[in-house]
């Protein structure tokens, strides 16, 4: 018993002593929406991937990945990161506005910040990570222009009401009527990147309009959505849908030739993994940004089906 009284203080001592060694020397938080859409899925897959590449790559980091369902769960993810003193935090939100604080917080408790895909009001970032919104919705445009000869009334259909969507609908109009003023918008109304909103907005749009030319979804998951409605209404007036983000069943409809599905553009969910390599390169740098990293855009390509064939990866998740 006298043994035990003397060998169990140090045996707890040690065990502190080797809890507090098995801490990495660099903990990178990552917060991203859960998978809640096809895009958001490719951005939860690709962190995950990243994660377990890192990880194995560097013995001295652990990656810390949340994924939250909404906004509010977001900012409480963020802020036990910070509570968990993460040396690192790459975020790629769902609402850019309410999380500014909370990034800012981060700033402020010394974390090195790599903000990804949605611009902040005030920003705060070390680095910005980030898909070309304008280059996103200019060569929609484009792909419009020239699937209908420059002649057309279209229907529009937005995403989340957000900077993002704003940056790539005002690309999208910019371009159409400066190049292709003979394609008109009869209508543009938002259906939040979701499929079952596409597919809703979709119907509305079939009963109001007895002829059209055209629709640009802006999202692959909103044009499933109009897929399925113009579908099961019958009709055959529609010459093109397109859509928005490269997702691989999109693609392929392409790819084989769809009647009526003719472009979609590329909008890349491995950006987050992206932020996360630079987000590691900023700590190993004890936090000097490398100047040409300070905003990386990630360039978005029009898929049609002459090029189909390069963007069809078909063990994708997204």
């Amino acid at each position: 018993m006298k043994f035990l009284k003397y060998v169990i203080p140090v045996l707890l001592i040690a065990a502190l002593f080797c809890g507090c060694s098995s801490r990495k020397k660099y903990r990178i938080g990552v917060s991203v929406p859960a998978a809640t859409h096809g895009w958001t899925g490719g951005v939860v897959w690709n962190a995950k991937e990243a994660k377990k590449r890192i990880e194995k790559a560097n013995p001295d980091v652990e990656v810390i990945l949340t994924m939250a369902q909404n906004t509010a769960e977001q900012v409480d993810h963020i802020e036990n990161l910070i509570t968990q003193q993460v040396n690192a935090l790459v975020v790629l939100s769902q609402e850019p506005g309410p999380l500014n604080e909370v990034c800012k917080k981060a700033k402020q408790n010394g974390i090195y910040f790599v903000n990804v895909s949605n611009p902040l009001p005030d920003p705060c970032q070390d680095i910005f990570v980030n898909g070309s919104n304008a280059g996103f919705g200019a060569a929609s445009a484009e792909a419009m222009g020239k699937i209908l000869n420059g002649k057309g009334n279209i229907l529009v259909m937005e995403g989340i009401p957000c900077p993002i969507n704003t940056e790539r609908i005002t690309a999208f109009k910019k371009v159409l009527a400066e190049k292709y003023p003979g394609i008109k918008i009869m209508e543009s109304q938002p259906a939040y990147w979701n499929t079952e909103q596409g597919l809703k907005l979709m119907e509305t749009y079939l009963q109001k309009y007895k002829k059209i030319d055209a629709v640009w979804a802006g999202d692959d998951d909103v044009l499933k959505g109009v897929i399925k409605a113009y579908q099961e209404s019958g009709r055959k007036d529609i010459k093109a849908l397109t859509g928005g983000g490269g997702s691989k069943d999109i693609v392929k409809l392409i790819l084989d030739k769809d009647p009526v599905v003719k472009a979609t553009v590329t909008y890349p969910p491995n950006m987050v993994a992206v932020g996360m390599d630079l987000a590691l390169k900023g700590l190993r740098a004890n936090k000097q940004t490398d100047p040409k990293d300070k905003e990386v855009i990630v360039p978005s390509e029009v898929v049609m089906t002459e090029n189909a064939a390069k963007f069809y990866f078909p063990d994708s998740v997204y």
